[in-house]
């Protein structure tokens, strides 16, 4: 699991933000981690190295400080994965959090086993059959959210440690 990553405001010249030390200050990491958990719905947007983003909606888990999401072998996704595999994660969210990070096919292991577990527990059918279908798991570089009744002065950016 990662530590506690580090949170600023972003720049964001022309939208009136507040200081990070004015309104409600910085928001918390536990706030995002409570909606990328408790979101039912993601986008995952990747781009395999074309010069457009291609954006999907997928079901999925938040587990140790990651995202978990399995995805056809032979989908637009998973081939833009593998040539690319910088991609972006987006809670379907009124209060959403971004997280910029890189996806890697997941391998095997207890670690897999617990995250299979979550799925099953959190959406209303089997997993899909992991010969077919692989489980990526996106490890974040940079997140972001952002309270929508409170837009300038919740705005908060994450950084985590390489």
């Amino acid at each position: 699991m990662m530590g506690e990553p580090d949170a600023s405001r972003p720049y964001m010249p022309g939208y009136g933000i507040a200081g990070p030390a004015d309104g409600r200050g910085l928001l918390p990491w536990s706030w995002a981690e409570k909606r990328l958990v408790e979101s039912y719905r993601y986008w995952v947007i990747s781009t395999g190295g074309r010069p457009w983003p291609h954006a999907m909606p997928v079901w999925g888990v938040w587990h140790e400080s990651a995202f978990w999401f399995s995805t056809g072998g032979r989908s637009r996704k998973t081939r833009n994965l593998r040539i690319e595999p910088r991609c972006t994660l987006h809670t379907d969210t009124v209060d959403p959090v971004v997280v910029e990070g890189a996806a890697a096919v997941a391998p095997a292991g207890d670690r897999l086993d617990e995250v299979i577990a979550c799925y099953h527990a959190k959406y209303p059918m089997e997993p899909p059959d992991l010969a077919d279908n692989p489980v990526f798991v996106i490890t974040p570089h940079w997140a972001f959210g952002l309270v929508e009744a409170e837009f300038t002065a919740s705005p908060t950016r994450w950084l985590f440690a390489p």
